[in-house]
């Protein structure tokens, strides 16, 4: 008897967590669908603050499904005409004052990108979360979801794991958690001004927030100006395009 009640509270247990796993996949794959897109292009401005400065950058960014991104920094003087292009893993940056271009190493991919609170690695790694990842469904209310994603043991990740709570109807994110290996909550990601745009609920406005004790008061903010989403765009995702584009 004992021997049924242990298969049958096993059988539940392992129906209970792949319909978690399954559900939150799901939910992950219709978040990450919506803030992206089959293509988009978007003009942007990001705001920098520390204790001690603040710095405000404008750019325009085309993307083409998960794998091709290219940026163009319009804004400030110093760093006008600078591109950077995205081909999967892959991330090279155009210098207009020295007329270059550089393809970025692994070891700087966990440095600032342009002086904010996003890394390199952030720009090139976006689109594996539904692929690196393995999601849980933690917690259900009437408004959201929260969604638990741990990287899978061949990932080449460098978050422990990540916390999204998510809206329920809408399918926008409201907050990203990341958290290091040892379980130390690092930063947090703040989704705001949720936005009608024609066919969907789009938040305008993200805040990063460093939790390392040394980056205390350092915060990032992205206003999205304008963004559309899958129409044509033009086929700006090559090397030579980031010469070109600078001008």
């Amino acid at each position: 008897m004992k021997k049924i009640y242990f298969i049958a509270f096993f059988c539940l247990f392992f129906s209970t967590y792949t319909f978690a796993t399954d559900k939150a996949v799901e939910i992950v794959s219709k978040m990450d669908a919506l803030m992206r897109g089959k293509s988009s292009f978007g003009k942007y401005t990001i705001i920098s603050q520390t204790p001690r400065w603040t710095r405000t950058m404008k750019m325009d960014s085309w993307s083409l499904g998960t794998a091709k991104a290219f940026i163009k920094i319009n804004y400030p003087l110093k760093d006008q005409g600078t591109t950077f292009l995205k081909i999967k893993t892959d991330f090279w940056q155009y210098v207009p004052k020295i007329e270059k271009v550089i393809k970025f190493p692994p070891s700087m991919m966990l440095q600032s990108w342009m002086g904010t609170d996003f890394t390199n690695d952030d720009l090139v790694k976006e689109s594996s979360i539904i692929e690196d990842y393995t999601h849980k469904l933690i917690q259900e209310n009437h408004d959201t979801y929260t969604i638990e994603s741990i990287p899978k043991p061949n990932a080449a990740i460098i978050w422990g794991k990540i916390v999204q709570i998510i809206d329920k109807k809408a399918y926008y994110p409201i907050k990203i958690e990341y958290y290091d290996e040892d379980n130390n909550l690092m930063r947090v990601l703040n989704y705001s001004n949720v936005t009608k745009l024609s066919d969907r609920y789009f938040p305008m406005t993200w805040t990063m927030l460093p939790q390392a004790e040394d980056k205390k008061g350092n915060s990032t903010i992205v206003q999205i100006e304008q963004i559309e989403f899958n129409k044509e765009i033009p086929d700006i995702f090559t090397l030579k395009a980031l010469k070109d584009m600078s001008r």
